[in-house]
C-alpha cells in the first residue's frame, strides 16, 4: 500500500471563488451530514476570509452560522479550518491586537480546529502575532505561503520563507496558490526543500484551477511530500475554483496513494444540494464566466478567489467607460476588449508597485490601479492620476516591506503628494478598540454577546453589522436579489450573469420601481435601481442636499468615480460640513470603490457651501457632490 494521502473540501472558497455570497446556514447544516457521509475529507474548510461579513450583508448572524455549520465536523470527528489575513483579520484592512487576539479565541469555542493564516505580502512579522493567538486559544497555527510567480519570488525564496514561518510558531505549512500560477515543477519543489528541512511539519497544498495548472501541481505536491490536497467538487470545481475531488482521488489513486473511498451516493446528495442552493438564490451572483478556465490569467496572476468580484467590477466599469465613449462619439468596448486592457495594465503595474503578492487584498490594490489607470488612458489621462487609500498604504510600509523597488515615478508622485514612508512594525499603527466598540454597545443598548462575541463583529465589520442589527443589510439584501429574479423571469439575465449593453434594455416586461421589505416586523421602502437600463427614472440616490445654507453658487466637487459616498473613512474621522473652509488639495469626502476607499479631493479653495448627496449613497462618476464657494 503507498503513502498516505489526506483531502481536504474547501466548501467555503468553493463560494467565494466563484461569487458574491455563501449558503445561508440552514442550507450549510443540510448539506453537512452528507459531506461527512461521503467519507474521503479528513478536513472541511467552513469558515474565515469573507465568510462572516457575507452574513451580515444578507442579515444573518455570522456567529451562529459558524457554531451551527462546525459542530456535525466537530461530532464527526473531521478537522474544520478557516482563512484568516494577519493583520486584517478577516477583513479587507488592518485590525487591532485584542481584536485579532479575541478571533482566535471566539473561532475555536465556536468550533473551528485550524487556522490558515496569510499574509498578503508574505510577510512573517504580521503572522507572529496569528500564530501566537491561533495556539493561545487552542487552534492549530497553519502559516500559508501565497504563490506569485516573478523574478523575485523563486522556490528558494518560498521555502526559506517557510523556514521563517516555522520560526516564529507555524505548527503547518500550506502552499497557497490562489491564483493558479505557480508552475507545477515548482510547488514540487517547493514542498520538497520544506519536507527536506522539516520532515515533521505538515504541508498542505491549495491551488485554484484558474490557469489549469492546478490538477498537475496536485500530483506534484503529493509526490513531494505534500499531506493534505485541498479539493472542490463539482458544481463548484474548476473554473476559478479548485481542481475536482474525482479528477484528483483517481489520480492519486493512479500514482499508487492511500486515501478513503468516495460513497458515491453521499457525493451525489452534497452535489445535488449544492445545485439547490444555486438554483434557490446564490446563482444570481455567479457570473458563468468563472465556471471556466482561462490560461490568459498566466500573465496578469490575478488570483481566482477576486475573479467573482472582478467580472462585477469589470460590468460596472464597462457601463461607466461606455457611457464617456458614446457621450464623445468614440467606439465602445466589449467586455472581453476591457478585459484584455485590465490584463496588459495589470503586467504593466504590478512590478512598479514593487511586487506585492497576488492575494487578498494586494491582488485587489494592483487590480484596482490597473483599472483606473486604464480607464484614465481610455479618456486620454496619463496613468497613476487615481491610487486609493488603501493602495497608497501597502506603497509606504504601513502592511509592511515590499519585496521589489517601487519605480520612480511612483517614488516622485509620494514626494509630490508629501507622503511619509513607514520601516516600524504594522501592528503598532493600529491601537486596542475592544474598549471603545464596547462603550458604543453599550450606549447604543447592544448585548455583547456570549464570549463577546457580538462585540468582535461589531468591531471587526463596523458598518455590516450596524447595517445588520437595523434590518438595513436584510432589506437592501431582499431588494436586489428581487430586481435580479425580475430581471431573470421578465426574459432577460440577472446582473451577474451577463450584463446588458449600454443603452440596452434587459427585457420590455415591466419590472418592480420599489419594494416593501418587512424584516422582523418592521416596514422597509426600498427603491429598485436597475442599472443596465437607459431609463434611469428608479435610480435610488438622493438629490437634496443633505446639509445646506442655502447658497448653489460655486464650484463643484464631482465624483472622480462610481460607487459609494462617504464623508468619513470610519467613526473616528469628522465630516466636513457646510462652513468648513478647504484648501485646495484637501479631502472632503470618501468613494467606496472595487472593495477599496478613494480620497475625494477639492480642485479649489473655498467654504463648503452645500453637500449635494448623503452619506452611503450610490454615486456615479462626475455626479455633484459638494460646492464650494
Amino acid at each position: 500500500m503507498g503513502r498516505e494521502i489526506k483531502l481536504a473540501l474547501v466548501y467555503r472558497d468553493m463560494w467565494q471563488s466563484s461569487g458574491k455570497y455563501m449558503p445561508r446556514v440552514d442550507q450549510l447544516t443540510r448539506v453537512a451530514g452528507p459531506i461527512i457521509d461521503m467519507g474521503c475529507f479528513a478536513r472541511v474548510e467552513t469558515n474565515g476570509g469573507g465568510f462572516e461579513q457575507i452574513n451580515l450583508l444578507f442579515g444573518e448572524n455570522p456567529n451562529k452560522s459558524v457554531r451551527e455549520w462546525t459542530q456535525a465536523f466537530n461530532d464527526a470527528g473531521i478537522q474544520t479550518q478557516m482563512l484568516e489575513r494577519g493583520l486584517n483579520g478577516i477583513r479587507m484592512s488592518p485590525v487591532s491586537k485584542d481584536l485579532r487576539k479575541l478571533m482566535f479565541k471566539l473561532k475555536k469555542i465556536q468550533g473551528t480546529d485550524i487556522s490558515r493564516s496569510f499574509d498578503g505580502l508574505n510577510n512573517p512579522q504580521n503572522l507572529e502575532l496569528s500564530f501566537q493567538y491561533a495556539k493561545e486559544g487552542g487552534m492549530i497555527a497553519q502559516g500559508a505561503l501565497s504563490l506569485t510567480h516573478s523574478p523575485l519570488h523563486t522556490v528558494d525564496y518560498y521555502i526559506k520563507l517557510a523556514d521563517q514561518y516555522i520560526e516564529k510558531g507555524a505548527q503547518e505549512i500550506c502552499i497557497k496558490d490562489m491564483a493558479g500560477i505557480g508552475r507545477p515543477v515548482s510547488i514540487g519543489k517547493i514542498v520538497k526543500g520544506i519536507k527536506d528541512r522539516h520532515p515533521n511539519i505538515l504541508v498542505q497544498y491549495h491551488g485554484h484551477s484558474t490557469t489549469g495548472f492546478s490538477i498537475v501541481s496536485s500530483l506534484e505536491a503529493a509526490r513531494n511530500g505534500a499531506d493534505i490536497i485541498d479539493v472542490g467538487m463539482e458544481p463548484l470545481s474548476w473554473g476559478t475554483g479548485h481542481a475536482d475531488l474525482l479528477a484528483v482521488h483517481e489520480m492519486l489513486k493512479d500514482a499508487g496513494f492511500s486515501l478513503p473511498d468516495i460513497n458515491f451516493n453521499a457525493y451525489m446528495e452534497v452535489r445535488a444540494l449544492t445545485q439547490e442552493f444555486i438554483d434557490d438564490f446564490l446563482g444570481y451572483y455567479i457570473n458563468p464566466k468563472n465556471r471556466s478556465m482561462n490560461s490568459l490569467l498566466i500573465g496578469p496572476g490575478l488570483p481566482g478567489g477576486m475573479m467573482g468580484s472582478l467580472m462585477a467590477d469589470l460590468a460596472n466599469n464597462l457601463k461607466s467607460l461606455n457611457k464617456w465613449l458614446a457621450k464623445n462619439n468614440k467606439e465602445l468596448l466589449t467586455q472581453d476588449g476591457l478585459l484584455t486592457l485590465l490584463f496588459e495594465e495589470v503586467k504593466h503595474v504590478w512590478p512598479r508597485l514593487g511586487y506585492p503578492p497576488l492575494v487578498t487584498p494586494f491582488s485587489q490594490y494592483v487590480k484596482n490601479v490597473s483599472m483606473f489607470n486604464v480607464m484614465a488612458q481610455v479618456k486620454g489621462k496619463p496613468r497613476w492620476t487615481m491610487i486609493d487609500e488603501n493602495t497608497w498604504g501597502m506603497i509606504l510600509g504601513q502592511s509592511g516591506q515590499l519585496l521589489g523597488e517601487l519605480a520612480p515615478e511612483i517614488m516622485d508622485l509620494a514626494e509630490m503628494q508629501q507622503r511619509s514612508f513607514y520601516t516600524g512594525n504594522p501592528q503598532d499603527l493600529y491601537p486596542d478598540v475592544l474598549p471603545e466598540f464596547r462603550q458604543k454597545m453599550k450606549e447604543k443598548g447592544w448585548d455583547t454577546g456570549p464570549n463577546d462575541e457580538e462585540l468582535f463583529e461589531y468591531a471587526m465589520h463596523p458598518e455590516q453589522y450596524e447595517a445588520y442589527k437595523s434590518g438595513k443589510a436584510k432589506a437592501d439584501f431582499e431588494a436586489d436579489l428581487a430586481k435580479r429574479k425580475a430581471a431573470k423571469e421578465g426574459g432577460g439575465q440577472a446582473a451577474a450573469v451577463a450584463p446588458v449593453p449600454v443603452g440596452g434594455s434587459a427585457s420590455n416586461a415591466p419590472m418592480p420601481k420599489s419594494l416593501v421589505i418587512n424584516v422582523d416586523g418592521q416596514n422597509y421602502n426600498v427603491n429598485i435601481e436597475y442599472p443596465d437600463q437607459a431609463n434611469t427614472e428608479t435610480k435610488a440616490v438622493a438629490a437634496a442636499p443633505v446639509k445646506s445654507n442655502g447658497q448653489t453658487s460655486g464650484e463643484f466637487v464631482l465624483a472622480p468615480l462610481e460607487g459609494k459616498f462617504y464623508l468619513t473613512r470610519d467613526s473616528n474621522d469628522t465630516a466636513v460640513k457646510v462652513g468648513d473652509k478647504v484648501n485646495k488639495g484637501d479631502t472632503v469626502a470618501y468613494v467606496e470603490s472595487m472593495k477599496v476607499i478613494n480620497a475625494i479631493t477639492s480642485p479649489f479653495a473655498g467654504t463648503v457651501s452645500e453637500i449635494m448627496v448623503n452619506h452611503g449613497d450610490d454615486i456615479e462618476e462626475d455626479d455633484k457632490l459638494i460646492v464650494i464657494s
